[in-house]
């Protein structure tokens, strides 16, 4: 069986985007390979986030996914910084990553860009430090998005050139997951762009029934249709977008005749979608508050992750460091 691996940031809070696009996807795999989802608590480090914010923001991502539907007993989910072979394996690649190469890379530069008063040295090695995440567990496909794929491309670069420099055709070298047209994307409540957290256009699955109401009433739309049967502007598109996921097939085509008819009011849309929004989000959040409550499950989930994880990662440092020449008297 094929191994999956993937990371998934320690920022909190799963909106609608992620979990019909990343998490869902998600679950199709932790049925047909064997997975590793880490929460990638050491690449946070760069930006040097407060203890209690880190722990807390861990927590909420661990119990968010699991409530989502990832299966510990399906899937090796685990804390990056529980293993710290991973730690071992960087230091390691990084003897073998150029100052040139790792100063090219677009999520260098960006950082760089965004953060000019601390541009540290974990951002230049970031790269080496996600390819350490996928090959310690010989990974052979990588789900990615396009702000991830060049540094795919340094994992595949980093793993084949340690099987070039020391003559062995040890590591895999790891392909980018391609879910096709099975991958939904889920536009933000601000007219355009994808749902996303950092573009403050999304609805959490953690989110209360009032905020998600006020939110979806103030999203963006236009003056109205002027003619029977026109075309979709953008923002109502949108709309639309969200509403097939969550509202019956009878009320998405009730709304969509209306617009048609030219005598669709928005306030009307809109109530509707956060009703349907609220009622398909509820359980997950009622689930999420559950698990995130349960300190005993966590710290069970996590101790099983940990375990099954560092019986991979340190089989792969062990037979690196044999490989480079590190042998005990």
């Amino acid at each position: 069986m094929e191994t999956v691996v993937s990371g998934i940031r320690p920022t909190g809070n799963l909106h609608l985007g992620n979990y019909f696009g990343a998490v869902r996807n998600f679950l199709k795999m932790q049925e047909n390979y064997n997975c590793y989802f880490f929460i990638a608590d050491y690449h946070s480090l760069t930006t040097h986030p407060n203890p209690k914010d880190l722990h807390g923001n861990v927590k909420q991502v661990l119990a968010e996914y699991l409530a989502a539907g990832l299966d510990p007993e399906k899937s090796t989910i685990y804390i990056q910084s529980d293993v710290p072979a991973v730690a071992e394996l960087t230091l390691l690649l990084n003897m073998n990553a150029y100052l040139g190469e790792l100063e090219r890379t677009t999520s260098f530069k960006d950082k760089a860009r965004q953060q000019p008063e601390n541009v540290n040295a974990g951002l230049l090695t970031y790269p080496v430090l996600m390819a350490a995440d996928i090959i310690i567990h010989q990974a052979h496909k990588v789900p990615v998005g396009k702000d991830q794929e060049q540094n795919l491309e340094m994992t595949r670069k980093f793993a084949s050139r340690f099987n070039r420099i020391y003559k062995q055709d040890y590591f895999n070298i790891p392909r980018p997951f391609n879910f096709g047209d099975e991958l939904i994307k889920i536009p933000g409540l601000d007219g355009s762009g994808k749902m996303g957290k950092s573009e403050n256009n999304g609805i959490f699955l953690a989110e209360d029934p009032k905020s998600i109401r006020k939110k979806v009433m103030r999203a963006v739309t236009d003056s109205g249709p002027t003619e029977p049967n026109s075309p979709l502007s953008e923002p109502i598109a949108n709309l639309f977008t969200i509403m097939e996921v969550v509202s019956k097939e009878e009320t998405i085509e009730f709304f969509k005749e209306e617009y048609s008819k030219c005598s669709i009011r928005y306030g009307d849309l809109k109530k509707q979608l956060a009703k349907d929004i609220i009622e398909f989000t509820t359980p997950i959040r009622e689930k999420i508050e559950a698990i995130a409550s349960d300190e005993q499950y966590l710290s069970k989930v996590a101790k099983m992750g940990r375990e099954k994880a560092m019986e991979s990662a340190e089989k792969t440092v062990r037979e690196v460091r044999e490989i480079i020449g590190f042998r005990p008297f």
